[in-house]
């Protein structure tokens, strides 16, 4: 069986039974959706793999070694620079951690990342031009939170070198925060 194809029996597997937050939508959705992302810009196996595998370790029960094991070191790696690393600690803290290991991050890691905060934030314009204000509700924290979050990161992302990807998160990110939507 193909690597990619792997990540998507696994993931989805350790997924099952997961929505998108308050959605009635498959969580599964999610890392699919950055994978496709990883695949329009022609990204190697390994990052589609990891992007299809990106949330397994901080939200199922897959540890990092089964990743390893059964993936790789590459994409255990990549799996790794993806996740926070104690869901115990708070949003600001957790969020606050993401933001400086970008800095420093590989490039590889930096595009898988960026391929996930892409596929969020379009998720949330869709849902923001069904719901306007209203999808703001469903974070634990409101739209000031989540806009220094995002912009942050894709400061962080852009820290060593900027890529195509990123280009189109800061477009995307601007577009939803802009001060036309600003109510």
């Amino acid at each position: 069986m193909d690597l990619i194809e792997k990540a998507i029996m696994v993931a989805s597997k350790a997924h099952d039974g997961q929505y998108r937050k308050l959605t009635n939508i498959p969580y599964i959705t999610h890392p699919l959706g950055v994978s496709l992302i990883l695949m329009r810009i022609g990204a190697r196996e390994e990052l589609v793999a990891a992007g299809i595998l990106h949330d397994t370790v901080e939200d199922t029960e897959l540890t990092l070694a089964d990743i390893k094991d059964g993936f790789g070191d590459e994409v255990a790696e990549l799996v790794d620079g993806c996740s926070e690393p104690d869901k115990s600690l708070s949003w600001e803290a957790r969020k606050e951690h993401t933001i400086s290991v970008l800095q420093t991050a590989s490039e590889d890691t930096r595009t898988v990342v960026c391929a996930d905060k892409l596929h969020n934030i379009r998720s949330i314009i869709r849902d923001y031009e069904d719901q306007g204000e209203q999808v703001w509700s469903r974070f634990n924290r409101g739209k000031e939170k989540q806009e220094w979050y995002y912009r942050n990161v894709v400061k962080s992302l852009g820290h060593a070198s900027t890529f195509p990807l990123l280009e189109e998160l800061k477009k995307e990110v601007d577009i939803l925060f802009s001060s036309a939507r600003t109510q």
